[in-house]
C-alpha cells in the first residue's frame, strides 16, 4: 500500500521554540535536507508523499465522538471548545509566551521521544502495526490493558477554592461581614447585650451557610446539564483495523492505530505521518498560541518534536488537506496531555448578560453606601450631639448592616443560575446544545443570522437530477437509460462524462454497501461528490473505472479555488477512449501522458475552455453561440435553485511537464496548466431541497424582528433561488436589488435600526408581519469593492443573500455588521465556516458539521435548523425573567425596608420595621420566589417583539426603577406604613406621639406599653409586605399581557406552578418567626390580628388591579405616554 523510502539524516538542531514573529522565517525554511528545494505553499494543491495505488486508495472519513470532557459551569466547556484562532487575533485563547514556557517544560520531558526521527517503516515495527492491516482487535486489547484509555485524567478538583467562592461569590462576603458586625454590636459594644442582636448575627450567619450550600447545589446540578449536554456532542475518528476502515470513538484510539484525517478533523491523539497532502495545513493554536497554521509534513523538519511538522498533536485541527498517520501517544502521554497538567483552567471574557448584572450592582451598591453615608453623617452631626441617647453605636452598626442587607438582592444571584441552567436543559430537550450558560442569554439578543445554505437550509441530499453533453441537455435518467449503448460512438460523449464524474470525485463506496441498490449505498464524502459520484455509478461501474487509471495528484476543492484538480496517469491494460475522444486516445502514450482533471462552478471554469465534447465523442472549438447555449442552460438549472457543477480535463503531453509529480513545485505547475485550454465535457445540474421546515422558521423570525441573511459559496443565481425557496427572499427578482443599487456616497438618513424598530412596533400592533422593504443579493468579488458608505447601506437592507463567498469574505460580512451594533449569529458546518462562527457573537454549527465548525462554534443543532427558534425564544425569556425577577426583589426587600431606617433617623420615629424581619424579607420570604421567576413560561408575544439592543435595553433602566419603586414599591411602602401606624394609633400611641420625639414619650404613656406596640406595628408592617409580594409576583409575571392571557395555572403553555409553593414557604417562615412564643420573646415579634392578614390581600388585590390596567393602557395605545414608560 506504502512505498517506504529512507527518512534523511536529521537536520542539525535548531531553536526550540518558535514565535509568530519567525513565521516568516519558519515558511521559508521549513524544508531541510536532501528535500530543501520543497516549499510549504499555502494556495498550492495536495501532494500524497507517498502515493497509494488505485486499487488500495482508502476513503478518509471523519464522524464527531460521543464523549466530551465535563467541566466548572462557570467557565465555558473544555479549552479545546474554545481555541480555533483561524485568522482571527482577537480570539486568541492562550498567552503566546505563557503557551511557550509551557511546552519549554514539556519539552524537557519527551527530549528522549524520536519518533518524528526515525523512519515511516521503524514507526510500524515499533508499534507493531501495518500499513495494509493497521492493527488486530486481540491488539487493541491488549494496548488498552498496557496503556488506558484514550481520555485525559481527571483534572484537580481544587476543593478549597471552590468552597471559597461558594462561601464568598455573590454576596456571601457582604452577609459574612454583617453577621460579624452584628456579632460585635452584640458583644462588647452591646451595653447590656440585646439578644435580639445576637438573633440578628446568628440569621446572617445561617444565611451565609445556606447560600454556600445552596451555591454549591447549584454548581453541581450546572455541571450535570453541561456534562449531559457534552455527553451529546458528536466525535469519532476513521481507522484501519483488522485491514478495514473502521468508525471508532474518540476514546478507544490506541497506540499502533492508523488514522485518516481529512480537512475538519481534530486529532484525537498524537500520530506520526505517514501520508499527507501537501496543501494539508494543521491549527496548533490550541498548544502554541500561535494563529498561523503549520504545514504538515512525512518528513523531520526540526529535531524539536514539539516543532516538527511531521507530528499531528492531539487537540490539534486539520484546517485543510488530508493524510494518514500512526497514533504513537494516547491520553495522557501525548503533548495535550502533558500539557494539561500544566496549565490551569482559562480566563473567559464577562458576556453582555455578566456586564449587566454588573451594572446593577454598581448601581445598587452605590446607593447603599450613599443611604449608609447619610445616616452615618446625620448621626455624627446631629444625634450624637442633640439626642445621644436615641441611636448607640450597636444600633449604628445595626442599623447599617440592614441597609446593605436591604438594598443587595440575595436572591440574584441564585435566580441568574437557576434561569440559565433551566433554560440550558430546556433547549438540551430541543435538541439544541449550548456549550456555555452564557450562550444562552446571548442568543436572544442576536438581530441578524447568517445561515450557511447546504446542509443548514437544505436538506444535504444532494441528487443529479440534470445533465449537458454537448449542446444536449438531458435528465439523469435519461443519461441512466442510454448507458447500454456507451460503447456506441454516439454515446461517446456521455461515457467521457461518466469517466469524468467518477475520477474527478474524492467519494467512496463504503465496501459494506456495494451490494445495495445505488440510491440505498453509503457514499463516503461531501454532499455534491456523493451526488455526482452516484451519477457516475448509474452511467457504469466507478470501481473498474478507477481501476483503469491511477491517480498522481489531487488538489482538493477548497472555498477559495471553488474547483478541484486530479491527475492520473493510464495502466498498461487501460483503453484511454474510456475517458477521451478516438482521436485523442489515439495520441495518447499511455507510459508517458497525464490526464488532467478538473471539477468545479462554471463560472470559474468556462473561461478557462477553449474546446467542447460533442454528443458524438469529437472535440471541436467552444466558439460564442456554443458558449451563450452552455450559459443559458447553467442560468435556467441556477434559477430553479440547482447546484452547477462543471467537468473539464486536459491532456498533458509528457514534454509539458516540467517537474516531477511528487515535487512541491509540480503544485503551482498543476494550477498553471488547469488555467487554460481545458476541454468542456459536460455540466450537471444537482438539486439540494430546502428543509420542509425553513420557510416558516423565516417567518417566524422575520416576526421577531430577527433578519436571516444567506451567505454560501453557490453561484449568485442558485443561491437567490433557493433563498427565495426558503422564504429568505420574498421579493418578486424584478424588485430584488445588485450591488449597483449602493452608492460609494454617505447617504444621510435618520437611524436605520430605530427606523426599523418602530416599523416592527407598529407591525407588532396591527398583528401582521412586518413590512419587507429591500431585498438585495452580492456576490463574494463584489463585497471585495464595497466601501464603509456601501456596508452601511446594506445594513439597511432586509433580505440578503451572498452568494460565490470565500472564508475571509464570511468573516468581513460578520465584522462589518458587528461594527454597526448589529449582534449577529453564524450558522455552518464545513472547515471554511470555521473563521466566521469564532468571530461571531454566536457561533451555530449542525451535529453533523465537521470537527473544526463544531469547536469553534458555541451553540450546537443537533436535529434541524428550525430548533433555532426555541433558542431565539429562550434566551430571551432567560433575560426578561431575570428582569422579573429583579422588579420583585426591589419593592419589599430594598424600597419598603430602607424608609423605616430613614425615618428613625431623620425623623425621629421609632424604626416600624424591625432589622430582623428586614432580614427575613430579604433572605427567605422573597428568595423562594424571585427563584420561581426563572421557571416563567414565554409570553406569547416574546417572538414578536424586536430583539433586544445591548446598548439600549438595559437589564436595569429608569423604567424598571420607575416601576419597581415609583409603582410598586410606593404603593407597598405606603400601605405598609399606614397599617402599622393606624394600628399605633388604636392602641393609643398616636403618630404625633412618636413624630421627631426621638424616643422621648409623653406623660402617661408607659414605655413598656409603647415598645409592645410597636412590636406589634412592626409585625403587621412585616405581614403586609410578605402578603403584597404574593400580588406584586403575579402582577410581574407579564410585562404587558394580563394575567388572564397568561394565568400561572390550569394552562400547560403559560402556568408556572412553582409559584404557589413560594408563597406557601413565605407563609410558613411568617408563621414560625411571628407565632412561635420563644421566637417572640428573643426578635421582639408578636401575633398579628386576623385582620391585618385581610387588609394586605385587598391591597395587593388593587396593585394587581392597577398593574392590569396599566397593561391594558399599552396594550390599546402602545405609543402612548404609559407604553413609552412601561417596563
Amino acid at each position: 500500500m506504502v512505498a517506504f523510502e529512507n527518512e534523511p539524516d536529521v537536520p542539525e538542531k535548531r531553536r526550540a521554540i518558535h514565535y509568530i514573529d519567525d513565521e516568516d522565517v519558519a515558511r521559508d525554511t521549513a524544508s531541510i535536507g536532501p528535500r530543501a528545494n520543497r516549499k510549504h505553499s499555502t494556495s498550492m494543491g495536495p501532494r500524497m508523499s507517498h502515493q497509494l495505488s488505485t486499487a488500495s486508495t482508502m476513503s478518509i472519513h471523519s464522524v464527531h465522538s460521543r464523549r466530551r470532557r465535563s467541566v466548572n459551569p462557570a467557565h465555558v466547556l473544555p479549552v479545546h471548545y474554545r481555541t480555533l484562532s483561524i485568522g482571527i487575533e482577537d480570539s486568541k485563547s492562550r498567552d503566546v509566551k505563557d503557551a511557550a514556557r509551557t511546552r519549554d517544560h514539556v519539552a524537557a520531558e519527551i527530549g528522549d521521544l524520536d519518533w518524528h526521527k526515525i523512519s515511516i517503516a521503524e514507526v510500524y515495527g515499533r508499534l507493531r502495526s501495518s500499513p495494509e492491516q493497521g492493527i488486530s482487535t486481540e491488539q487493541v486489547a491488549r494496548l488498552v490493558t498496557e496503556y488506558g484509555r484514550n481520555v485525559p485524567s481527571p483534572p484537580p478538583s481544587h476543593l478549597a477554592r471552590d468552597i471559597f467562592g461558594y462561601m464568598f461569590g455573590g454576596f456571601g462576603s457582604i452577609l459574612l461581614t454583617g453577621s460579624i458586625l452584628v456579632f460585635v454590636a452584640w458583644k462588647p459594644l452591646g451595653q447590656p447585650p440585646q439578644t435580639s442582636n445576637l438573633a440578628l448575627a446568628i440569621v446572617l450567619l445561617v444565611v451565609f451557610i445556606v447560600q454556600a450550600v445552596f451555591n454549591a447545589w447549584q454548581d453541581w446540578s450546572s455541571s450535570r446539564v453541561m456534562a449531559s449536554i457534552t455527553s451529546m456532542l458528536p466525535e469519532a475518528c476513521m481507522l484501519l483495523r483488522n485491514g478495514v476502515q473502521t468508525q471508532v470513538a474518540g476514546p478507544d484510539v490506541v497506540p499502533g492505530d492508523v488514522l485518516f484525517v481529512k480537512a475538519g478533523n481534530k486529532l484525537p491523539a498524537d500520530v506520526r505521518f505517514v501520508e499527507i497532502s501537501s496543501d494539508a495545513k494543521f491549527d496548533r493554536s490550541i498548544l502554541t498560541g500561535e494563529s498561523m497554521p503549520i504545514s504538515g509534513s512525512t518528513e523531520c523538519t526540526d529535531e524539536n518534536l514539539l516543532e516538527t511538522h511531521n507530528i499531528g498533536m492531539q487537540g490539534t485541527h486539520c484546517i485543510s488537506g488530508s493524510g494518514i498517520g500512526v497514533v504513537i501517544a494516547t491520553g495522557d502521554r501525548t503533548i495535550f496531555g502533558r500539557i494539561a497538567k500544566l496549565t490551569n483552567a482559562p480566563n473567559t471574557a464577562m458576556s453582555n448578560l455578566q456586564k449587566e448584572i454588573l451594572r446593577f450592582v454598581i448601581i445598587i451598591v452605590s446607593l447603599m453606601l450613599l443611604m449608609n453615608v447619610i445616616v452615618v453623617i446625620v448621626w455624627l452631626s446631629f444625634l450624637r450631639k442633640q439626642h445621644p441617647t436615641w441611636i448607640l453605636v450597636p444600633n449604628l452598626i445595626v442599623d447599617l448592616v440592614t441597609i446593605a442587607i436591604a438594598f443587595v438582592p440575595e436572591g440574584l444571584p441564585i435566580a441568574l443560575t437557576a434561569s440559565l441552567t433551566i433554560t440550558a436543559s430546556i433547549m438540551k430537550k430541543n435538541n439544541v446544545l449550548c456549550k456555555s450558560l452564557k450562550t444562552v442569554e446571548t442568543l436572544g439578543a442576536v438581530s441578524i443570522i447568517c445561515s450557511d445554505k447546504t446542509g443548514t437550509l437544505t436538506k444535504n441530499q444532494m441528487t443529479a437530477t440534470n445533465c449537458l453533453v454537448g449542446t444536449t441537455s438531458m435528465t439523469a435518467q435519461d443519461a441512466f437509460n442510454s448507458k447500454e449503448h456507451l460503447e456506441d460512438s454516439n454515446f461517446s460523449s456521455t461515457k467521457q462524462l461518466h469517466a469524468l464524474a467518477g475520477l474527478c470525485n474524492a467519494g467512496e463506496f463504503e465496501a459494506a454497501t456495494t451490494n445495495l441498490p445505488l440510491k440505498d449505498r453509503v457514499i463516503i464524502g461531501d454532499a455534491t461528490d456523493q451526488a455526482v459520484l452516484r451519477f457516475s455509478e448509474g452511467l457504469g461501474s466507478v470501481h473498474e473505472l478507477r481501476n483503469m487509471w491511477r491517480k498522481r495528484f489531487d488538489l482538493a476543492f477548497n472555498s477559495k479555488n471553488k474547483f478541484m484538480i486530479r491527475i492520473f496517469s493510464a495502466l498498461p491494460t487501460t483503453d484511454p477512449e474510456t475517458a477521451l475522444s478516438v482521436k485523442e486516445a489515439e495520441d495518447f502514450r499511455q507510459s508517458e501522458d497525464m490526464l488532467l482533471t478538473i471539477k468545479g462552478g462554471p463560472d470559474v471554469l468556462i473561461g478557462r475552455c477553449t474546446s467542447i465534447v460533442n454528443i458524438d465523442g469529437t472535440l471541436s472549438p467552444l466558439d460564442s453561440n456554443t458558449l451563450a447555449t452552455i450559459e443559458s442552460i447553467k442560468d435556467a438549472w441556477s434559477n430553479k435553485g440547482k447546484r452547477v457543477i462543471l467537468l473539464a480535463r486536459k491532456v498533458l503531453p509528457a514534454h509539458v511537464i516540467k517537474h516531477d509529480l511528487s515535487s512541491g513545485h509540480f503544485e503551482i505547475e498543476a494550477v498553471e496548466h488547469a488555467k487554460t485550454n481545458l476541454t468542456f465535457v459536460g455540466l450537471i445540474g444537482i438539486v439540494d431541497p430546502p428543509r420542509d421546515e425553513i420557510p416558516e422558521v423565516c417567518r417566524t423570525l422575520r416576526r421577531a424582528g430577527i433578519r436571516i441573511f444567506m451567505v454560501t459559496g453557490d453561484f449568485k443565481l442558485t443561491a437567490q433561488a433557493i433563498a427565495r425557496d426558503c422564504g429568505i427572499i420574498t421579493n418578486p427578482p424584478d424588485r430584488v436589488d445588485d450591488c449597483t443599487a449602493l452608492s460609494r456616497d454617505a447617504i444621510v438618513e435618520e437611524d436605520f435600526e430605530e427606523k426599523r424598530r418602530k416599523k416592527h412596533a407598529v407591525s407588532r400592533t396591527m398583528g401582521c408581519e412586518p413590512e419587507v422593504s429591500r431585498s438585495i443579493v452580492l456576490s463574494g468579488p463584489e463585497l471585495i469593492v464595497l466601501n464603509d458608505n456601501q456596508w452601511s447601506q446594506l445594513a439597511t437592507y432586509d433580505e440578503v443573500v451572498f452568494a460565490r463567498t470565500t472564508p475571509e469574505q464570511k468573516l468581513r460580512i460578520v465584522r462589518e455588521y458587528q461594527a454597526r451594533d448589529h449582534l449577529v449569529a453564524m450558522t455552518g458546518d464545513g472547515v471554511n465556516d470555521a473563521p466566521s462562527l469564532k468571530a461571531a457573537d454566536i457561533g451555530i454549527a449542525p451535529g453533523s458539521g465537521s470537527d473544526i465548525a463544531i469547536e469553534a462554534a458555541d451553540m450546537i443543532l443537533l436535529d434541524s435548523f428550525s430548533a433555532i427558534v426555541e433558542a431565539v425564544m429562550f434566551g430571551r425569556v432567560v433575560f426578561i425573567n431575570l428582569k422579573k425577577t429583579i422588579c420583585y426583589l426591589l419593592p419589599a426587600g430594598t424600597f419598603s425596608e430602607f424608609w423605616p431606617i430613614m425615618t428613625n433617623v431623620i425623623f425621629g420615629l421609632p424604626q416600624i420595621l424591625s432589622s430582623f424581619l428586614m432580614i427575613v424579607i430579604c433572605c427567605f420570604t422573597d428568595c423562594a420566589a424571585a427563584t420561581t421567576l426563572a421557571y416563567e413560561k414565554p409570553e406569547r408575544d416574546v417572538m414578536l417583539r424586536p430583539p433586544r439592543d445591548p446598548k439600549r435595553d438595559r437589564l436595569v433602566d429608569w423604567k424598571l426603577l420607575l416601576q419597581s419603586y415609583g409603582f410598586m414599591g410606593t404603593m407597598e411602602c405606603v400601605s405598609s406604613f399606614a397599617m402599622a401606624y393606624w394600628y399605633c394609633q388604636r392602641k393609643g400611641v398616636t403618630f404625633g406621639n412618636l413624630w421627631f420625639k426621638y424616643g422621648a414619650m409623653p406623660e402617661g404613656l408607659n414605655q413598656e406599653y409603647v415598645q409592645m406596640v410597636l412590636n406589634e406595628a412592626s409585625s403587621i408592617y412585616f405581614v403586609n409586605l410578605v402578603v403584597m409580594q404574593w400580588f406584586n409576583l403575579m402582577a410581574l409575571r407579564t410585562r404587558n399581557l394580563s394575567i388572564f392571557q397568561h394565568p400561572p395555572a390550569f394552562n400547560k403553555m403559560t402556568q408556572n406552578l412553582y409559584l404557589f409553593p413560594a408563597i406557601l414557604f413565605a407563609l410558613v417562615f411568617a408563621f414560625i418567626f411571628l407565632y412561635i412564643p420563644g421566637l417572640q420573646r428573643v426578635i421582639a415579634t408578636t401575633t398579628v390580628p386576623v385582620e391585618h392578614w385581610f387588609l394586605p390581600m385587598a391591597f395587593g388585590a388593587f396593585i394587581l388591579l392597577a398593574d392590569e390596567s396599566r397593561k391594558a393602557c399599552v396594550r390599546k395605545w402602545p405609543g402612548g405616554f404609559l407604553a413609552r414608560i412601561a417596563w
